[in-house]
């Protein structure tokens, strides 16, 4: 069954910084879509709230004052959070992107993108797409990638799986290389049968396991 976009959204916000929370649950709230069901600033907080409500997707700081994001991550999954979770940070290295994905993660939004393309990106995550900044990942995955693919994927199916790590969907992907929606529909089948992923986030993270070593 294809991933798709709930009528109502329901978003907890994780982040220690109070002014930045609060701006963005003001920003979300706006949204026809979205529910700002809690904002809070620590990690015990945070997974009091999943006991309590039910949440779509958790927009996570990694940087939680003296905690880290990654023990969140892990925590609920432990206590059977099954959601979305879209990290929201001012930075981070690169070599802790593979970690992140790793953990479950669907997309990676920094602070200094513009925040009205926030919105689009949790619908694009609740969609079953993911979402990363194109800089961040330009330097960390894509040239590695298809330099330690080329004895597994072929040529098409690597420009493929590059635009998907933009976000891309699959109109867009086509547009840019000049094929059909239908060749790329192909691509991308055959891309999940040879990692024996479903969904492109699952492509996304297999993908990070596979190369982690050279990120």
């Amino acid at each position: 069954m294809p991933e798709s976009v709930q009528d109502t959204i329901s978003i907890l916000i994780v982040d220690d910084h109070a002014l930045f929370r609060e701006s963005v649950a003001r920003l979300l709230a706006a949204q026809p879509d979205f529910e700002v069901a809690a904002h809070c600033g620590s990690v015990d907080e945070a997974l009091q709230t999943l006991r309590q409500t039910h949440i779509d997707i958790v927009l996570l700081d990694v940087q939680l004052g003296e905690q880290d994001g990654t023990q969140f991550l892990r925590l609920a999954k432990q206590q059977g959070f099954d959601g979305r979770v879209l990290v929201v940070t001012a930075g981070i290295e690169e070599s802790k992107v593979a970690e992140l994905i790793h953990t479950g993660i669907s997309g990676i939004f920094t602070k200094h993108n513009s925040a009205d393309s926030l919105p689009q990106g949790i619908r694009d995550v609740m969609a079953g797409k993911v979402w990363f900044d194109q800089k961040l990942l330009q330097n960390a995955i894509t040239g590695n990638l298809s330099a330690r693919a080329q004895g597994r994927f072929t040529q098409r199916e690597r420009q493929v799986l590059s635009l998907v790590f933009e976000g891309l969907a699959n109109k867009q992907i086509a547009e840019r290389i000049g094929v059909s929606e239908s060749s790329v529909k192909a691509t991308l089948q055959q891309l999940f049968s040879k990692t024996g992923v479903h969904t492109r986030s699952q492509l996304v993270r297999i993908a990070l396991e596979q190369y982690k070593d050279q990120l």
